[in-house]
């Protein structure tokens, strides 16, 4: 993703701070990209209500909670806690407006109740009343996410009423601090660049300098600062850079046609609000990546009600409900993102997978196909579709998608060998192994060191009783790359079963299912192994537990049989007579030309 590397780790903030935020986990069920709005029928009786609304709540059905527990509260008004769980959830859905009166009572309550003052904060920004953002701030605690929101909140509303000297010294309160520095200097150079103050473009030099350009939203706003200030080579070097990063990147396309065109964008930050938006945006990303979903959920809301035109807090909003399950509502927020945005493409991308995930795998498919149509020289929707086909078995066309996506890269560099091994390994499934073998061997040759492609084509070569030394070394040596990738110490594993070294082999398949237990193929691995050392009880035991873990309809066919009957001898594999052009020998084939 494009989140940033600018904005504070948010180490800092307290355990305290967090838990003003109740855990929930919220989903509204629905197969559509507009979950709509579902009918619940409440109970009469107020226990069973807040019993529901729990029980709503633990099922992510967030619209049917705050249903039961509204009702709830009217009927128990002064239930411990309940107003502060109904504020929460209302904010957590983007229902704000909803969720001020509460906020209200619960400051007569709690006249410091952060996130309470904080949205009553955002209201007054909204409309206009400076003096009340700071008066909603004023009793509060200066510490966890007070001591971040505050200032950020306070300088924009004073940049908002002209005090630009106020604003900038109240923004330092973030500055010196090792977990709110970054936030400073990104901000001040933001600050700057609203207030038309010429020390913007050196702020923003400073950030280059500072190596705190590795976010998408700060690059644009650099950028753009500099086309509008005529210095268009200055911003081209700043989108490269970005790009020298983020080499596949698609979000700089809108800047580069503008470019061309000659065209200056226009300000990023036209209003004090839009200043505020953006801070709660830069805050909520840090939580979200410290994996803070509640309070990110609830910043990031609050910034799009400062903001409802604020397409990155959309993406921003919309993975958070992904990363919690609501797949219906996130793709609802990703299809309202405006097709001129920089952030289309990765909306329906995502939107996309969420399709997949939902079990509408026809419309994922056509998704990515309409991307790609669009997008006639990006490899990525391709890519993508490859990756949705081959996790549904469809090898041929997950090939074509490959392809394709190869044809659209032109010039194959050394980070296009996870594209090589994917149609690798498509192709592997679908029986064309000497395409597989080649595709393999590419990888490798661009980045020796994968693991994944080590143990793939390591594998593979044992089961055919090719070059068996050599794919032994290589899936050592990937078992030391990643030495706790329970598969890759399975082939291993199976690697000195299929060798007759069956001791060998149960060492490392009995340290792959202590990482794996839940896989049904490392199970059934390590029953043929203790098979073949003896320990025929143990491995009657490992081959049940493989069908209880409901292994492909093929495999469990073989176990039930091997429960029956056992294993019959033992067929070691044997080195196979090395093929006349074995791509071991031969150079890969040299990558199409770009088109």
């Amino acid at each position: 993703m494009i989140w940033s590397k600018f904005v504070l780790p948010f180490a800092s903030i307290s355990t305290a701070a967090m838990l003003v935020v109740p855990a929930y986990s919220a989903s509204a069920i629905s197969t559509e990209d507009d979950p709509g709005t579902k009918k619940v029928e409440v109970g009469s009786s107020p226990i069973g209500n807040y019993l529901a609304g729990r029980h709503a709540q633990a099922r992510r059905d967030i619209e049917a909670a705050v249903s039961f527990l509204g009702t709830a509260l009217q009927a128990m008004p002064e239930a411990p806690g309940l107003r502060q769980r109904i504020f929460i959830l209302l904010i957590v859905e983007g229902r704000i407006k909803e969720a001020l009166p509460l906020a209200r009572a619960l400051l007569q309550k709690n006249p410091k109740a952060p996130l309470a003052n904080l949205a009553l904060a955002a209201e007054a920004l909204r409309k206009g009343d400076h003096e009340s953002v700071v008066a909603y701030f004023k009793n509060g605690v200066a510490r966890g996410l007070n001591s971040f929101t505050r200032p950020m909140m306070e300088t924009w509303s004073l940049a908002g009423k002209g005090k630009a000297e106020e604003a900038l010294e109240t923004l330092k309160k973030l500055d010196g601090n090792e977990s709110t520095q970054g936030l400073f200097d990104a901000h001040r150079a933001l600050l700057l660049d609203f207030l038309d103050d010429e020390r913007a473009g050196e702020a923003y030099q400073e950030l280059i300098d500072k190596d705190l350009v590795g976010s998408f939203r700060i690059v644009q706003h650099m950028g753009q600062y500099f086309e509008r200030k005529g210095q268009a080579d200055r911003a081209r070097r700043a989108y490269s850079k970005m790009r020298a990063d983020m080499p596949e990147t698609t979000l700089l396309d809108v800047a580069d046609a503008r470019l061309r065109a000659g065209k200056k964008p226009f300000k990023l930050l036209r209003t004090a609000k839009d200043g505020a938006a953006e801070a709660l945006f830069s805050i909520s990303n840090s939580l979200r990546r410290q994996r803070a979903h509640e309070t990110a959920l609830i910043l990031a809301r609050l910034s799009l009600y400062l903001r409802p035109d604020f397409p990155i807090a959309m993406l921003l909003v919309a993975d958070i409900l992904e990363d919690e399950g609501r797949h219906a509502e996130s793709n609802a927020i990703y299809a309202k993102i405006g097709k001129g945005s920089p952030f289309r493409s990765s909306a329906d991308m995502s939107r996309a997978n969420n399709f997949d995930t939902m079990g509408k795998t026809d419309e994922a498919i056509a998704l990515c196909r309409a991307v790609a149509s669009r997008r006639q020289h990006d490899p990525q929707p391709l890519t993508q579709l490859g990756n949705l086909l081959r996790r549904h078995k469809r090898w041929e066309e997950a090939i074509d998608a490959y392809t394709k996506a190869i044809a659209r890269v032109g010039i194959l560099e050394k980070r296009h060998w996870r594209l090589l091994y994917a149609r690798g390994v498509a192709f592997e499934r679908a029986g064309l192994w000497p395409n597989a073998e080649k595709d393999l061997l590419r990888a490798l040759k661009f980045d020796p060191e994968q693991a994944l492609v080590l143990n793939y084509l390591g594998y593979s070569w044992i089961d055919q009783g090719v070059h068996l030394e050599r794919a032994q070394d290589m899936i050592r040596r990937a078992v030391a790359l990643r030495p706790n990738d329970g598969y890759i110490i399975d082939s291993l594993g199976w690697g000195y079963y299929r060798l007759g070294k069956y001791n060998d082999a149960v060492t490392e398949l009995e340290r792959s299912i202590q990482i794996r237990p839940e896989d049904p193929v490392i199970n059934d691995h390590l029953g043929d192994a203790y098979w073949r050392v003896g320990r025929k009880l143990e491995a009657a035991f490992q081959w049940n537990r493989s069908l209880s873990l409901k292994p492909d309809d093929d495999i469990a066919a073989k176990i039930r049989k091997k429960l029956k009957n056992g294993l019959g001898p033992a067929k070691t594999v044997k080195p196979a007579v090395s093929r006349k052009n074995d791509p071991v020998r031969n150079d890969a084939p040299a990558a199409p030309k770009k088109i």
